[in-house]
Protein backbone atom coordinates (compact mmCIF):
# COMPACT_ATOMS: atom_id res chain seq x y z
CA UNK A 1 0.00 0.00 0.00
CA UNK A 2 1.24 3.25 -0.50
CA UNK A 3 -0.43 4.94 2.57
CA UNK A 4 -1.86 2.67 5.73
CA UNK A 5 -3.45 4.06 8.63
CA UNK A 6 -4.24 2.13 11.47
CA UNK A 7 -6.36 3.59 14.59
CA UNK A 8 -4.59 6.96 14.44
CA UNK A 9 -5.64 9.16 17.59
CA UNK A 10 -4.91 12.65 17.90
CA UNK A 11 -5.84 15.20 20.77
CA UNK A 12 -5.29 18.68 21.75
CA UNK A 13 -5.84 19.17 25.02
CA UNK A 14 -9.41 18.33 25.66
CA UNK A 15 -10.18 18.12 21.57
CA UNK A 16 -10.29 14.78 20.16
CA UNK A 17 -9.21 15.96 16.78
CA UNK A 18 -8.83 12.26 15.47
CA UNK A 19 -10.43 9.47 16.72
CA UNK A 20 -9.72 5.65 15.62
CA UNK A 21 -8.65 6.64 12.17
CA UNK A 22 -8.04 3.68 9.47
CA UNK A 23 -8.09 3.06 5.99
CA UNK A 24 -5.84 2.10 3.16
CA UNK A 25 -4.67 4.10 -0.25
CA UNK A 26 -3.58 2.01 -3.06
CA UNK A 27 -0.64 2.80 -5.44
CA UNK A 28 -1.94 4.95 -8.14
CA UNK A 29 -5.01 5.54 -5.74
CA UNK A 30 -6.66 9.36 -6.30
CA UNK A 31 -7.93 9.37 -3.33
CA UNK A 32 -10.36 12.00 -1.09
CA UNK A 33 -10.70 12.97 2.25
CA UNK A 34 -14.06 15.24 2.40
CA UNK A 35 -15.46 16.96 5.06
CA UNK A 36 -15.63 20.23 6.06
CA UNK A 37 -13.63 22.48 8.58
CA UNK A 38 -12.79 21.03 11.41
CA UNK A 39 -12.93 17.28 10.92
CA UNK A 40 -9.33 16.95 11.15
CA UNK A 41 -7.95 16.48 7.69
CA UNK A 42 -4.96 18.67 8.57
CA UNK A 43 -4.18 16.59 11.57
CA UNK A 44 -4.21 13.54 9.67
CA UNK A 45 -1.75 15.38 6.87
CA UNK A 46 0.45 16.35 9.08
CA UNK A 47 0.65 12.76 10.90
CA UNK A 48 1.39 11.71 7.53
CA UNK A 49 3.99 14.09 6.13
CA UNK A 50 6.07 13.45 9.90
CA UNK A 51 5.07 17.05 10.47
CA UNK A 52 3.07 15.92 13.68
CA UNK A 53 3.39 12.62 15.83
CA UNK A 54 0.07 10.83 16.51
CA UNK A 55 -1.11 10.10 20.20
CA UNK A 56 -1.84 6.06 19.60
CA UNK A 57 -1.76 4.38 16.29
CA UNK A 58 0.59 3.47 13.52
CA UNK A 59 1.27 4.85 9.70
CA UNK A 60 3.00 4.43 6.83
CA UNK A 61 3.77 6.10 3.66
CA UNK A 62 5.38 4.87 0.51
CA UNK A 63 6.76 1.81 3.02
CA UNK A 64 7.96 4.07 5.35
CA UNK A 65 6.64 4.21 9.15
CA UNK A 66 6.16 7.96 9.91
CA UNK A 67 8.02 7.82 13.58
CA UNK A 68 11.14 5.94 12.57
CA UNK A 69 11.42 6.84 8.94
CA UNK A 70 10.33 10.01 9.01
CA UNK A 71 13.30 11.36 6.49
CA UNK A 72 12.86 8.71 3.97
CA UNK A 73 9.18 9.77 3.46
CA UNK A 74 10.09 13.56 3.39
CA UNK A 75 12.21 12.80 0.39
CA UNK A 76 9.37 10.45 -0.75
CA UNK A 77 6.05 13.01 -0.85
CA UNK A 78 5.15 15.67 -2.39
CA UNK A 79 3.00 18.17 0.04
CA UNK A 80 0.57 20.94 -0.47
CA UNK A 81 -0.90 22.56 2.53
CA UNK A 82 -4.01 24.11 2.73
CA UNK A 83 -2.36 27.69 2.95
CA UNK A 84 0.13 29.13 0.56
CA UNK A 85 3.70 28.36 2.02
CA UNK A 86 5.83 29.35 -0.65
CA UNK A 87 8.24 32.28 -0.42
CA UNK A 88 6.13 35.33 -1.53
CA UNK A 89 9.20 37.84 -2.30
CA UNK A 90 10.58 35.12 -4.67
CA UNK A 91 10.10 34.66 -8.03
CA UNK A 92 7.95 31.52 -9.56
CA UNK A 93 11.41 31.00 -10.89
CA UNK A 94 13.52 31.16 -8.06
CA UNK A 95 10.67 29.50 -5.84
CA UNK A 96 10.76 26.33 -8.65
CA UNK A 97 14.81 26.36 -8.36
CA UNK A 98 15.06 26.57 -4.31
CA UNK A 99 12.83 23.16 -4.06
CA UNK A 100 14.73 21.59 -6.36
CA UNK A 101 18.07 22.42 -4.72
CA UNK A 102 16.54 21.28 -1.23
CA UNK A 103 16.09 17.82 -3.23
CA UNK A 104 19.16 17.23 -4.84
CA UNK A 105 17.93 17.99 -8.19
CA UNK A 106 16.56 20.53 -11.13
CA UNK A 107 13.71 21.87 -12.96
CA UNK A 108 15.29 20.36 -16.54
CA UNK A 109 15.76 16.72 -14.68
CA UNK A 110 11.49 16.66 -13.82
CA UNK A 111 10.59 18.74 -16.18
CA UNK A 112 8.68 16.13 -17.83
CA UNK A 113 6.66 15.56 -14.65
CA UNK A 114 5.53 19.30 -14.18
CA UNK A 115 5.88 20.16 -17.90
CA UNK A 116 1.98 20.77 -18.53
CA UNK A 117 1.34 22.63 -15.25
CA UNK A 118 4.15 24.92 -15.76
CA UNK A 119 3.64 26.11 -18.65
CA UNK A 120 0.98 27.70 -17.59
CA UNK A 121 3.21 29.99 -15.06
CA UNK A 122 6.05 30.18 -17.45
CA UNK A 123 4.79 33.49 -18.69
CA UNK A 124 5.25 35.06 -15.56
CA UNK A 125 8.23 33.00 -14.39
CA UNK A 126 10.04 36.64 -12.81
CA UNK A 127 6.73 37.74 -11.24
CA UNK A 128 6.87 37.36 -7.06
CA UNK A 129 5.05 34.60 -5.61
CA UNK A 130 3.05 36.79 -3.99
CA UNK A 131 1.86 38.85 -6.93
CA UNK A 132 0.08 35.99 -8.33
CA UNK A 133 -3.66 34.97 -9.05
CA UNK A 134 -4.96 32.58 -6.64
CA UNK A 135 -4.69 30.04 -8.99
CA UNK A 136 -1.64 30.62 -10.34
CA UNK A 137 -0.41 30.53 -6.62
CA UNK A 138 -2.14 26.86 -7.17
CA UNK A 139 -0.11 25.68 -10.15
CA UNK A 140 3.31 27.35 -8.38
CA UNK A 141 2.35 24.80 -5.49
CA UNK A 142 1.74 22.05 -7.16
CA UNK A 143 4.77 22.28 -9.38
CA UNK A 144 7.19 22.68 -6.09
CA UNK A 145 5.17 19.80 -4.22
CA UNK A 146 6.49 17.67 -7.51
CA UNK A 147 9.81 18.77 -8.95
CA UNK A 148 11.44 16.14 -6.75
CA UNK A 149 9.15 13.54 -8.61
CA UNK A 150 7.17 11.95 -5.46
CA UNK A 151 5.63 8.82 -5.04
CA UNK A 152 2.83 9.93 -2.85
CA UNK A 153 1.14 13.57 -3.02
CA UNK A 154 -0.68 15.12 -0.78
CA UNK A 155 -2.70 18.11 -1.03
CA UNK A 156 -4.61 19.56 1.81
CA UNK A 157 -7.80 21.34 0.51
CA UNK A 158 -5.90 23.04 -3.01
CA UNK A 159 -8.86 24.30 -4.26
CA UNK A 160 -10.47 26.28 -1.44
CA UNK A 161 -10.78 29.99 -2.42
CA UNK A 162 -9.89 29.33 -6.32
CA UNK A 163 -12.38 30.24 -8.70
CA UNK A 164 -14.26 27.50 -10.63
CA UNK A 165 -11.99 27.38 -13.96
CA UNK A 166 -9.31 27.34 -12.09
CA UNK A 167 -10.67 24.17 -9.54
CA UNK A 168 -11.58 22.47 -12.92
CA UNK A 169 -8.33 22.57 -14.56
CA UNK A 170 -6.69 21.80 -11.20
CA UNK A 171 -8.39 18.26 -10.97
CA UNK A 172 -7.70 17.92 -15.01
CA UNK A 173 -3.71 18.36 -13.97
CA UNK A 174 -4.60 15.65 -11.04
CA UNK A 175 -6.14 13.02 -13.52
CA UNK A 176 -3.12 13.45 -15.43
CA UNK A 177 -0.38 13.09 -12.38
CA UNK A 178 -2.31 9.80 -11.91
CA UNK A 179 -1.91 8.36 -15.27
CA UNK A 180 1.89 8.68 -14.23
CA UNK A 181 1.98 6.61 -11.06
CA UNK A 182 2.14 9.14 -8.39
CA UNK A 183 -0.34 7.86 -5.64
CA UNK A 184 -2.70 11.09 -4.11
CA UNK A 185 -4.32 11.99 -1.23
CA UNK A 186 -6.44 14.97 -1.22
CA UNK A 187 -8.56 16.65 0.99
CA UNK A 188 -11.44 18.88 0.33
CA UNK A 189 -14.47 20.47 1.64
CA UNK A 190 -16.17 20.45 -1.55
CA UNK A 191 -18.68 17.36 -2.20
CA UNK A 192 -18.73 18.43 -5.82
CA UNK A 193 -15.04 17.58 -5.93
CA UNK A 194 -15.65 13.88 -4.19
CA UNK A 195 -17.12 12.13 -7.37
CA UNK A 196 -13.50 12.70 -9.02
CA UNK A 197 -11.49 10.50 -7.30
CA UNK A 198 -11.44 6.70 -7.00
CA UNK A 199 -12.38 6.24 -3.63
CA UNK A 200 -13.52 8.85 -0.50
CA UNK A 201 -13.42 8.88 3.00
CA UNK A 202 -16.01 11.04 4.64
CA UNK A 203 -14.50 12.70 7.86
CA UNK A 204 -16.57 14.90 10.80
CA UNK A 205 -15.47 15.47 13.81
CA UNK A 206 -11.95 13.17 13.28
CA UNK A 207 -14.19 10.23 12.85
CA UNK A 208 -14.22 8.72 9.62
CA UNK A 209 -17.57 7.96 8.55
CA UNK A 210 -17.84 5.44 5.17
CA UNK A 211 -15.02 4.55 2.92
CA UNK A 212 -16.02 3.77 -0.54
CA UNK A 213 -16.49 4.91 -4.20
CA UNK A 214 -18.46 7.93 -4.55
CA UNK A 215 -20.79 5.90 -6.65
CA UNK A 216 -20.80 3.18 -3.91
CA UNK A 217 -21.66 5.27 -0.75
CA UNK A 218 -24.68 7.76 -2.97
CA UNK A 219 -26.34 4.27 -3.59
CA UNK A 220 -25.98 3.34 0.26
CA UNK A 221 -28.49 6.01 1.08
CA UNK A 222 -30.77 4.83 2.89
CA UNK A 223 -34.45 6.51 1.83
CA UNK A 224 -36.23 7.70 -1.11
CA UNK A 225 -35.21 11.45 -1.55
CA UNK A 226 -37.26 14.54 -2.94
CA UNK A 227 -36.47 18.03 -4.38
CA UNK A 228 -39.22 20.33 -3.08
CA UNK A 229 -39.65 23.99 -4.24
CA UNK A 230 -42.32 26.84 -3.61
CA UNK A 231 -42.44 31.23 -3.16
CA UNK A 232 -40.85 31.34 -0.09
CA UNK A 233 -37.94 29.78 1.23
CA UNK A 234 -37.75 30.40 4.70
CA UNK A 235 -40.74 29.40 5.31
CA UNK A 236 -40.61 26.57 2.99
CA UNK A 237 -37.27 25.45 5.35
CA UNK A 238 -39.90 26.06 8.74
CA UNK A 239 -42.54 24.31 7.53
CA UNK A 240 -40.96 21.30 6.45
CA UNK A 241 -39.14 20.96 9.49
CA UNK A 242 -42.33 21.44 11.88
CA UNK A 243 -43.55 18.53 10.05
CA UNK A 244 -44.23 15.58 11.82
CA UNK A 245 -42.90 12.82 9.74
CA UNK A 246 -39.89 14.62 8.47
CA UNK A 247 -36.86 12.44 8.55
CA UNK A 248 -34.34 15.11 7.08
CA UNK A 249 -34.52 19.00 5.80
CA UNK A 250 -31.69 20.56 4.21
CA UNK A 251 -31.07 23.93 1.31
CA UNK A 252 -29.80 22.64 -1.57
CA UNK A 253 -29.43 25.10 -4.20
CA UNK A 254 -32.76 26.05 -5.61
CA UNK A 255 -34.95 23.08 -3.91
CA UNK A 256 -34.95 21.57 -0.35
CA UNK A 257 -34.06 18.26 -0.37
CA UNK A 258 -36.78 16.10 1.95
CA UNK A 259 -36.89 12.64 3.19
CA UNK A 260 -39.36 11.37 5.30
CA UNK A 261 -39.48 9.03 8.09
CA UNK A 262 -42.50 6.47 6.77
CA UNK A 263 -42.42 3.91 4.36
CA UNK A 264 -45.71 4.62 2.57
CA UNK A 265 -44.82 8.19 1.75
CA UNK A 266 -47.33 10.08 -0.42
CA UNK A 267 -45.87 13.74 -1.87
CA UNK A 268 -49.62 14.73 -2.21
CA UNK A 269 -50.01 15.00 1.59
CA UNK A 270 -46.52 17.18 1.85
CA UNK A 271 -48.63 19.20 -0.83
CA UNK A 272 -51.30 19.53 0.97
CA UNK A 273 -49.45 20.23 4.46
CA UNK A 274 -47.70 22.76 3.20
CA UNK A 275 -50.64 24.40 1.30
CA UNK A 276 -52.09 24.80 4.78
CA UNK A 277 -49.22 26.90 5.87
CA UNK A 278 -49.99 29.18 2.58
CA UNK A 279 -47.14 28.36 0.10
CA UNK A 280 -48.21 28.56 -2.92
CA UNK A 281 -46.58 26.80 -6.41
CA UNK A 282 -45.26 23.72 -4.59
CA UNK A 283 -43.31 21.35 -6.46
CA UNK A 284 -42.55 17.95 -5.32
CA UNK A 285 -40.31 15.88 -7.27
CA UNK A 286 -38.33 12.50 -5.99
CA UNK A 287 -34.38 12.78 -6.94
CA UNK A 288 -31.26 11.46 -6.87
CA UNK A 289 -29.00 11.71 -3.83
CA UNK A 290 -25.53 13.13 -3.56
CA UNK A 291 -22.62 12.66 -1.87
CA UNK A 292 -23.41 15.60 0.37
CA UNK A 293 -26.52 13.98 0.90
CA UNK A 294 -25.18 10.61 2.15
CA UNK A 295 -22.69 12.92 4.50
CA UNK A 296 -25.64 14.59 6.07
CA UNK A 297 -27.43 10.68 6.51
CA UNK A 298 -24.32 9.77 8.14
CA UNK A 299 -23.11 12.88 10.30
CA UNK A 300 -26.54 12.51 11.83
CA UNK A 301 -25.92 9.04 13.12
Amino acid sequence: MSISVSHINKSYKTVKALQDISFEVKPGELFGLIGPDGAGKTTLFRILTTLLIADEGKATVAGFDVVTEYKNIRNSVGYMPGKFSLYQDLTVEENLNFFATIFGTTIEENYELIKDIYVQIEPFKDRRAGKLSGGMKQKLALSCALIHKPKVLFLDEPTTGVDPVSRKEFWEMLKRLQEKGITILVSTPYMDEAALCDRIALIQDGKILEIDTPEAIVRHYPKPIYNVRANNMYQLINSLNTYEFNHSVYPFGEFVHYTDRRTDFNPKELQAYLESKNLLNIEIEKTKPTIEDTFMELAKS
